[in-house]
């Protein structure tokens, strides 16, 4: 395989970087690849959890373990954050990753969605769709089959010239993702298949399903892949049962598992996660480890948990996975052991490449507090808040250019004139602050649905800051994801209206209006800055403990939240968005924090 200069080229699609013999093939009981016997040893790695100047590192490292293929989804979320506007620069750089995955001899399975799962919020589907009241996601619904259309116009376009056939590193590419465990409308997958039929997809095409999926999310011309943690010997017949003669592969095999607020940090064993691998290669499976490399879900992107529950659980900030690389890239001993393993399947002649030296990790001393503000000063830096007699969410605001506020807090204000019973009416989506005369009184959320409010004199300014913790990203209720205040509620037997309401979106613009900024006070539910100065520059971890919630910039970076009932107790902070000089921290601290004192350290 050959992709010398393919980053040079790589705007000029039709130049080859390898020989066009033949693609990826499964018209027998294995795969093939230039006509030669091919094992897929596979690895998730996404480019949007990662810094960018990490990516070398990270495929570096899957290629030493002697993995051949790294598979990623792509989110339309962060792709096309405003109806209309698409992003693939910078840490978006898709196009930039393929390349880099060419000119190290890595082949690409893409995974384009457009819904992708990946306990990524609303499954990788923008906020912006929840607009629509009538909205049916992965679906045929008009609505979002053109704004499908839109989107693959502008995404497949730019993936097309990487392609097998085109001299590029991507050998296959998934229709869609997991559609067989949400199964709605007969006609969508046909719909997904040929939408990227018609824009020039000429790979192998597969889908990918647990066992129970594998029999609604298939797709005529698609070869079925399963997902799994343990290997059932019946999950495998059933699977050659319907697609006899045809290779077999473990699209994801979960090498780990993910972590929710309030619950326990996840662990897969390695002892338990080799002996599923060799039997899977035993059987001539091709696998892919999902994941490979976790990183890290930035900003306010980690989804939320609701399959079984009777209300949304939101993820952890940190999408470490327990997988072969840490969430900061770092060896584990499940990266030795499947380096080890992989090597006996290594059908080339010479030996697997060294692995990237381990890199260095230093501490720090603490952070100083330099500055800190309040809420309500804050609100001097938003636009100017919206009038409406009714509560509107967040997604139908009329903000970014009337695309709605798709993460972050929202504040909304009534009028009051006494006391009582604050009812939520189950409402609130997520949890909310909630503030008399600019006074904490307490929080609302799924569990507490109601809080007294205490007597005053005369009018009073009733304050709810509601946060949208994550969107559900798997299972049936993705139509129902809006945030905000999404409902009435009620003071007394009296239905609250007539509000003012601000949004509170936190992106790096709204951040960078206040920073640095003068004000001495601080308030619950306001900002704190620090300056930070480092000896050397390497990946850190930010110790919150004594925090009780919120979310944390650095540089103008948001790391994304943190929140004392754990598991998560630090972010990860990569050193490339550090400084060696001053580094801005700055943070979005909760309504019971008085104390702001925390460490920088590894």
């Amino acid at each position: 395989m050959q992709f010398d200069l393919f980053l040079l080229l790589r705007n000029q699609p039709e130049v080859k970087m390898h020989q066009v013999i033949e693609g990826l093939k499964a018209d027998s009981s294995n795969f093939t690849l230039e006509r030669k016997p091919f094992l897929i040893l596979g690895g998730s790695i996404h480019y949007f959890r990662v810094p960018k100047a990490y990516w070398e590192d990270r495929l570096l490292k899957l290629k030493a373990c002697g993995l051949n293929t790294l598979t990623t989804y792509v989110p339309w979320n962060l792709h096309e954050p405003e109806r209309g506007v698409f992003d693939f620069e910078g840490e978006l750089d898709l196009e930039a990753y393929l390349g880099l995955a060419a000119s190290l001899g890595i082949w690409v399975i893409l995974r384009p969605g457009p819904y992708i799962c990946a306990e990524w919020d609303l499954g990788g589907l923008p906020s912006w769709l929840l607009r629509d009241q009538n909205m049916r996601l992965r679906t045929t619904y008009p609505g979002f089959t053109a704004a499908v259309d839109s989107y693959f116009d502008h995404l497949i376009k730019k993936v097309a010239p990487y392609q097998y056939s085109r001299g590029g590193p991507i050998i296959a590419v998934q229709v869609e993702n997991e559609y067989g465990s949400y199964a709605t409308d007969e006609e969508y997958m046909p719909f997904i298949k040929e939408a990227l039929l018609s824009r020039g997809i000429t790979e192998l095409l597969v889908t990918s399903d647990n066992k129970d999926g594998l029999k609604l999310g298939g797709v005529k011309g698609a070869l079925e892949t399963i997902n799994f943690q343990k290997l059932d010997p019946e999950e495998i017949k059933y699977l050659e049962k319907i697609q006899p003669q045809k290779p077999k592969m473990v699209m994801e095999y979960w090498s780990g598992w993910f972590d929710l607020w309030g619950g326990l940090h996840h662990v897969f064993p390695a002892e338990e996660m080799m002996a599923v691998v060799t039997e899977i290669l035993k059987l001539d499976m091709s696998i892919n480890l999902y994941m490979f490399h976790g990183g890290t879900n930035f900003g306010f992107m980690s989804g939320a948990f609701a399959v079984g529950r009777p209300s949304p659980a939101p993820m952890v900030t940190s999408y470490d996975y327990d997988a072969p690389l840490s969430e900061a890239g770092d060896y584990t001993t499940k990266y030795h052991l499947l380096r080890n393993l992989f090597s006996h399947h290594h059908r080339e002649s010479v030996p697997l490449p060294k692995p990237p030296e381990a890199t260095e990790r230093n501490s720090y001393r603490p952070v100083i507090v330099r500055q800190h503000l309040s809420l309500w000063s804050c609100l001097d830096f938003t636009e100017q808040p919206f009038k409406s007699e009714k509560p509107v969410n967040m997604e139908n605001l009329p903000v970014n250019n009337n695309n709605g506020q798709a993460y972050g807090y929202t504040l909304y204000e009534t009028i009051i004139s006494s006391g009582g019973s604050l009812k939520s009416l189950n409402n609130i989506r997520d949890r909310a602050l909630v503030f008399v005369e600019k006074q904490f009184v307490g929080v609302l959320d799924y569990k507490e649905q109601e809080l007294s409010i205490p007597d005053g004199k005369g009018k009073r300014t009733l304050g709810l800051l509601v946060e949208n913790c994550g969107r559900v990203n798997y299972g049936k209720t993705l139509d129902e994801q809006r945030k905000g205040l999404v409902g009435d509620i009620q003071l007394n037997a009296n239905i609250l209206r007539d509000f003012m309401i601000h949004s509170l979106d936190m992106k790096p613009d709204f951040v960078s209006r206040f920073v640095p900024f003068n004000y001495p006070l601080f308030l619950k539910g306001g900002f704190v800055s620090a300056s930070v100065s480092l000896s050397f520059v390497s990946s850190v971890w930010l110790c919150l403990q004594g925090w009780s919630k919120g979310v944390v910039f650095v540089n103008g970076k948001n790391l994304g939240r943190y929140w004392s009932v754990g598991p998560q107790q630090t972010l990860y902070v990569p050193g490339a968005w550090l400084s060696r000089w001053d580094n801005e921290v700055l943070f979005r601290a909760s309504s019971q924090t008085f104390f702001l004192i925390t460490t920088l350290k590894s």
